[in-house]
């Protein structure tokens, strides 16, 4: 029997390509709650039935048929990593459909691991055999080697025995990358999407007269400046006007404005506007006014991106999976253990990831607990401990120092009680 959801995503599929879907429309035409309705609809956006577009909502799309394309190749994973390899060669074009990272005992291995994976482990020549045995490729962290036992066994079995310079958490992460930039289904947001074209400017010969005729047609106080050629060359705004009777916008405005280009991201459009202190942006092409772009404009369009459901799973998201969080008077607390994923090729949390994992949770509790989208000054690491599989961390990120555009967070990592790594973190902030 067919599921409500299911019944949903059937129904979505039978749409005529370009209709418009809302929650509310979905929920009461199948007389389904606005939560099942709103699940479902995200569920037929990942399987690409429809999409959410700027300014136009969620339609319904017509669904192109792709090759497994979040599938990697052995082969490719050789690249990523800068791998070489020692046995196999033939099975270099097949796909990994998973990975698993082999900081386990042997016995616990046996149930990781199927065909089609691919076995992330140091030197343990027992859990390269294994691996093998259960039609596993391997990837040999820590710049190790094999045996030729090894070797010719991944040649009969025609699977990929590789091996990397990196430890575990990097080459983890690099694969993890590679797949979840193939997953990624929404489109990056670039400034041509949010702004406004052919908008209201003033030339350099122009007067305040033309300045404050704009201002009471628009309400609008600031505005780019072209000369002759529609080149940008200024920027004026209302502070600029004032007790300014008898001179020219030239005389007026603040040269060599800073502009970006219509293919610009959204978050370094943001980047800019936050760190320069600006509240509007000219958009040139061949240095030739084509828009502007507005603090406003950016702040919705970053609303619009984390509102977005994501797909595959986040760096961020591999760092603090399994750990626990609260909010403290200052701060917030994350409780968690050392997961496979964090570990070196030497067993012990490599510092790399442990340096991560501080810049994340100070990172996370500036933005949910703060309520701040930020943008990253500095993060300086005092020291890391070794911790190893299993140990329980605590990591408390304390707000320090507070203005209305710039914060201090001080991390510290503890295990039991001990203090194991401690950091500070510094970033300007804007309000969502």
């Amino acid at each position: 029997m067919s599921t409500k959801h299911n019944l949903i995503i059937e129904y979505i599929k039978q749409l005529e390509v370009g209709t418009r879907i809302s929650v509310r429309k979905i929920a009461q035409q199948m007389g389904v709650s606005e939560g099942t309705a709103y699940r479902a609809i995200k569920e037929a956006e990942s399987l690409e039935y429809v999409k959410t577009l700027p300014r136009v909502g969620t339609v319904r799309i017509e669904k192109v048929e792709k090759r497994d394309i979040e599938r990697l190749t052995y082969a490719e994973v050789v690249s990523i990593v800068d791998g070489m390899v020692l046995g196999g060669r033939k099975g270099l074009d097949k796909t990994l459909s998973r990975f698993v990272i082999g900081a386990m005992t042997i016995d616990a291995m046996k149930k990781y691991l199927s065909s089609g994976s691919l076995l992330i482990v140091g030197n343990r020549e027992e859990a390269h055999r294994l691996a093998l045995e259960n039609d596993c490729a391997v990837l040999i962290t820590g710049g190790f080697s094999c045996s030729q036992e090894i070797r010719d066994l991944a040649d009969a079995k025609e699977l990929p025995v590789i091996t990397s310079t990196y430890d575990t958490f990097t080459i983890a992460t690099m694969i993890n990358k590679a797949i979840s930039e193939r997953m990624i289904k929404k489109d990056i947001l670039l400034v041509e999407d949010i702004m406004v074209p052919n908008p209201h400017y003033l030339s350099v010969n122009d007067t305040i007269e033309k300045w404050r005729m704009l201002f009471y047609t628009t309400g609008h106080s600031r505005f780019p400046v072209v000369d002759q050629n529609h080149h940008v060359v200024g920027i004026v705004t209302s502070k600029d006007i004032a007790d300014a009777e008898g001179k020219s916008i030239q005389e007026l405005m603040t040269p060599n404005p800073i502009t970006v280009g219509p293919k610009t991201t959204i978050a370094y459009a943001a980047h800019i506007m936050i760190w320069e202190g600006i509240e509007l942006l000219p958009v040139v092409e061949n240095k030739k006014l084509v828009g502007i772009v507005t603090n406003q404009d950016v702040i919705k369009a970053l609303q619009y991106m984390s509102s977005q459901p994501q797909v595959s799973e986040t760096l961020e998201d591999m760092v603090l999976k399994g750990f626990q969080n609260k909010k403290i008077e200052d701060g917030m607390v994350f409780y968690g253990s050392v997961s496979p994923m964090l570990l070196s090729q030497i067993g012990t949390a490599s510092w790399s990831a442990m340096t991560m994992l501080m810049a994340t949770v100070g990172n996370v509790a500036l933005r949910k607990y703060k309520q701040l989208d930020i943008i990253l000054d500095s993060f300086t690491v005092y020291f890391v401990k070794p911790v190893q599989l299993d140990d329980e961390l605590e990591v408390t990120a304390r707000v320090i120092e507070e203005s209305r555009h710039f914060n201090k967070v001080e991390v510290t990592c503890c295990h039991d009680k001990e203090l194991v790594g401690k950091a500070l973190l510094s970033a300007k902030s804007m309000k969502r």
